[in-house]
């Protein structure tokens, strides 16, 4: 039997097998309101055979997006809009859906990918960014402001307003970006906190803020639906955060109730050197796993179907993330299941695609027809 392919429950949800879509911000979004890019894309992948599909970085505040174009949950409208979108999944796919909630910090008012990804200024139509200390993410651009207590306060609020909103548009779990450089994260790191309050200095006040956005988040969302964070393991940067700090934090969190942290790693500053590869950073998961007993999900460069077995198999992470490997072959969980000898759910209008030659692959061996 695939352990790829066996079952793993969290908390209320189960989950019939460890293929995960990861979040893939999609700069798309108009005023944080998804579109019909976001209808198509979601839709599009609750049918790749995944267990579980995560919605991209969604922010909490305007001055929070990465970009102009990036996805949030800070309006009504927005809301309305993804309350549709998970309205048309689940009327063809059984798949879990995920959102994972964000904000950017320094990394916000950026443009797009491919606009070129840099800072826009105010003068340029960008806006003031925040952080937990007033250093640019990049030598030369405009430094973000300082969070004072009351900035602290209305970011927290925001996670938790967007928590609301996400259960009142029926999302299953939520996965909190504390990863990749962004707010939670540049809290977490000494190379962008340099606060001398209870917010900065040792590991302790430094995980402070990112561990009270989860209490408060998990205090409002419901108690049978499950909460991970993404991470950064590293910040491949010496003197920066590393495994060994995660680790700590990965502890914090799982006395708080964390459901599994999605170990992947960097983002916090441009002078990281990042060994390449595929399942570069399978480690980090594993020894999250081993050090704390919590559920990990294993990301970065994942795209063959045994290496992803291979990974559940012998015990290094619970479950794997695909992101680009999805946007190639949106029906990877199909192919990987043919492979492997599993099984995916799929919509009746697509059982007659299985081969031939394939046994069961949607749990059905007959498609009548006069």
């Amino acid at each position: 039997m695939s352990a790829l392919f066996s079952p793993i429950k969290l908390r209320g949800l189960t989950l019939k097998n460890r293929v995960v879509v990861s979040p893939m911000c999609q700069y798309s979004a108009e005023d944080g309101v998804p579109t019909d890019w976001h209808f198509t894309h979601i839709n599009n992948l609750s049918l790749s055979g995944a267990s579980m599909f995560c919605i991209e970085a969604t922010h909490v505040e305007a001055i929070g997006r990465i970009t102009p174009g990036c996805l949030g949950l800070y309006s009504d409208a927005a809301e309305a809009a993804l309350k549709q979108i998970l309205a048309s999944v689940r009327k063809h796919s059984t798949t879990a859906v995920a959102m994972q909630l964000a904000h950017a910090g320094r990394k916000a008012s950026s443009a797009r990918p491919w606009d070129g990804g840099q800072l826009i200024p105010v003068s340029e139509g960008g806006w003031q960014t925040v952080a937990p200390s007033a250093l640019p993410h990049k030598e030369g651009e405009a430094a973000p402001l300082a969070l004072d207590a009351a900035g602290l306060t209305r970011i927290r609020e925001a996670f938790v307003e967007a928590a609301k909103r996400a259960e009142r548009i029926g999302i299953d779990a939520i996965e909190l970006h504390g990863a990749h450089g962004y707010l939670l994260h540049q809290f977490l790191s000494p190379i962008s906190n340099r606060r001398t309050d209870e917010y900065g200095g040792s590991l302790q006040n430094r995980m402070r803020f990112p561990l009270e956005v989860y209490d408060a988040v998990r205090a409002v969302f419901p108690h049978d639906k499950p909460i991970g964070m993404r991470v950064s393991s590293t910040d491949w940067v010496e003197g920066g955060w590393d495994l060994a700090q995660t680790i700590e934090f990965a502890s914090a969190l799982k006395a708080r109730g964390i459901d599994w942290i999605d170990a992947s790693s960097g983002g916090v500053s441009p002078l990281q050197k990042i060994p390449l590869g595929p399942g570069y950073q399978v480690h980090f998961a594993d020894a999250i796993r081993r050090e704390t007993g919590l559920p990990t999900i294993a990301v970065g460069m994942i795209s063959d179907a045994k290496h992803a077995e291979e990974i559940v198999a012998s015990g290094k992470a619970d479950m794997v993330a695909l992101g680009r490997g999805m946007l190639y072959d949106p029906r990877w969980g199909w192919h990987a299941a043919a492979e492997l000898g599993g099984e995916v759910e799929a919509p009746p209008q697509y059982w007659r695609s299985q081969p031939s030659t394939q046994k069961a692959l949607f749990g059905k061996t007959t498609f009548g027809a006069r």
